[in-house]
C-alpha cells in the first residue's frame, strides 16, 4: 500500500508541476510598441528648368546690327514652378568670365533686355511641363580705338541663367 501512495504521490506532484509549467506558458506575452519617422525632400526651384537657346542673323561685326537670341525655359518638373529672372550673359556654361579668345571679350559684345511677347520679362509661373519662350539682344560694340581683331568669326557664348 505504502508502494501505491507513494506512486501516487509522485504522480500527483509531476502533474502539479507540469501544470505549473505549463500554466505559467500560457500567460506569457510580448508587449509591443512603435513608432515611425519619415522625411521627404521637395523639389529644389529652378533645378527643373531647361533651357534651350538659338541665334538669327548675320554675323556680328563692330557697330553692326544686332542678333536676336531666342531663348526657351521649359518647367520639367512634377509640379509648377516660378520663373523669377532670366539673366543672359556672354559669358562660359558656369556663367563665369569668358575669356576663350585673345583679344576679344564679353566687353566687345552688349546683351539687350529679355522680352516675352515682345514686352520686358516679368516673374511667371509655369505649369509642369510647359514652356516660356523669349528673346535678347546681342550686340558687337565698336570700341573706338581698341583693336578688336581677335572677334574676328569668334564663337562668342551666351549664358541664359532661368531662375
Amino acid at each position: 500500500m505504502s508502494k501505491i501512495i507513494g506512486h501516487k504521490k509522485r504522480i500527483i506532484v509531476t502533474t502539479a508541476a507540469m501544470l505549473a509549467i505549463g500554466g505559467g506558458a500560457a500567460f506569457a506575452y510580448w508587449s509591443a510598441a512603435g513608432t515611425s519617422n519619415t522625411t521627404t525632400t521637395a523639389a529644389a526651384a529652378a533645378e527643373n528648368f531647361t533651357v534651350i537657346s538659338s541665334v538669327a542673323g548675320t554675323a556680328l561685326s563692330p557697330g553692326s546690327a544686332a542678333q536676336t537670341v531666342t531663348f526657351t525655359v521649359t518647367n520639367d518638373s512634377d509640379g509648377g514652378q516660378r520663373l523669377a529672372n532670366v539673366a543672359v550673359s556672354v559669358a562660359n556654361v558656369t556663367g563665369g568670365a569668358w575669356t576663350a579668345v585673345a583679344g576679344c571679350s564679353a566687353a566687345d559684345f552688349t546683351v539687350g533686355s529679355p522680352l516675352v511677347d515682345g514686352a520686358p520679362f516679368a516673374a511667371t509661373e509655369i505649369a509642369a511641363g510647359d514652356s516660356v519662350t523669349g528673346t535678347v539682344t546681342l550686340q558687337m560694340n565698336n570700341r573706338v580705338g581698341v583693336d578688336q581683331n581677335g572677334c574676328k568669326n569668334a564663337a562668342v557664348p551666351l549664358h541664359v541663367a532661368a531662375s
